[in-house]
């Protein structure tokens, strides 16, 4: 049995990108899927105010909404799914999660978000370079900042 570790942070995009994965045709492997929930950040200003069982109440009620999402889509084909949320640094957890489960093809099926390097699953994984754009924008706010004194 083939071992799949998947990480998502919205239901939405990883759905686009296991659909056609599931399509391939009928002849695939069977697959434990191991899907990794990565809940959004709680803002350091909303922390301050949140209790932590709150916080680990919001991320299981977070976690439920996207699992029941992404679940019955990989158990369709009778694959076994595991799920869980991320709780230590991502390249960490999947040295863990393949010390468990044994080899694990990882698939990183997070949402990019602009402005914001998403830190890696594992420690193989390429750093993805700022682009011209990210430059651009730096150079353009800090002229700003100039003419504005």
């Amino acid at each position: 049995m083939d071992n799949m570790i998947v990480y998502i942070d919205e239901a939405a995009h990883a759905l686009k990108i296991l659909t056609p994965m599931l399509e391939a045709g009928p002849r695939r492997r069977p697959t434990r899927w191991i899907v990794v929930g990565c809940a959004p950040r709680i803002t350091q200003h909303a922390s301050k105010w949140v209790t932590q069982s709150a916080r680990q109440s919001w991320r299981g009620r977070w976690a439920e909404k996207v699992f029941e999402q992404i679940v019955p889509l990989l158990a369709s084909g009778g694959d076994p799914v595991i799920t869980q949320l991320a709780s230590a640094p991502l390249c960490e957890h999947t040295e863990a999660l393949q010390a468990q489960y044994g080899a694990a093809r990882v698939l990183d099926a997070r949402q990019p978000k602009p402005g914001m390097e998403l830190p890696p699953v594992t420690r193989q994984q390429p750093r993805k370079p700022q682009g011209v754009w990210s430059h651009a924008v730096l150079a353009t706010g800090a002229s700003m900042l100039l003419a504005a004194d």
